[in-house]
């Protein structure tokens, strides 16, 4: 019995049946529609708003982007330009210590030069008052030793004497 009833379900399948074909292909029909009615509307609608949030991530994210890599090319042009300024700043400091310091260079070799005459001139000065005091002690010396010469008579111990006591006035008066 289990040989022929595996038969007959075999027959049965294997055999086309109009009726079955007619029912099953009407009941994927209704099955169909009921989908499309209940749950094809949501999917469609979850799957397009889906579709649109993707969208709208990706057309943000291509615009972020845009923005990011425009910023980019704005930072780096200004810093480009911030480093040309520096660069500019700098050179200019330069310039400006280098003629700062030829500057202060000539005032200070001027000043030493000016500095220099000045204390050449004051020597000179001293030393003409200096070999003035001298001749006129020497005036003074020889004019006193010729008085003494004149009042006495001159022999050698009294020459001797007066160059002696000339001598003698001449270091007392320096010192």
């Amino acid at each position: 019995m289990l040989t022929s009833g595996i038969i007959l379900l075999a027959g049965s399948l294997l055999s086309p049946n109009p009726g079955l074909i007619f029912w099953t292909a009407i009941t994927f029909v209704i099955v169909l529609l009921i989908l499309k009615k209940i749950a094809w509307g949501p999917i469609i609608g979850a799957l397009e708003e889906r579709e649109k949030g993707i969208q709208s991530s990706i057309d943000r994210a291509h615009s972020a982007k845009e923005e990011s890599e425009a910023i980019l090319r704005k930072n780096r042009e200004l810093l480009a330009k911030a480093d040309a300024e520096s660069d500019k700043i700098i050179r200019e400091g330069k310039d400006y210590a280098d003629k700062l310091r030829a500057d202060i260079t000539e005032k200070a070799q001027s000043e030493a030069k000016k500095m220099i005459a000045t204390a050449k001139d004051e020597i000179e000065q001293e030393k003409r008052r200096a070999l003035d005091v001298l001749r006129n002690e020497v005036a003074d010396l020889a004019v006193k030793g010729a008085e003494k010469i004149i009042k006495t008579t001159l022999d050698a111990d009294m020459q001797k004497k007066i160059v002696d006591s000339m001598i003698q006035d001449l270091s007392t008066k320096r010192n």
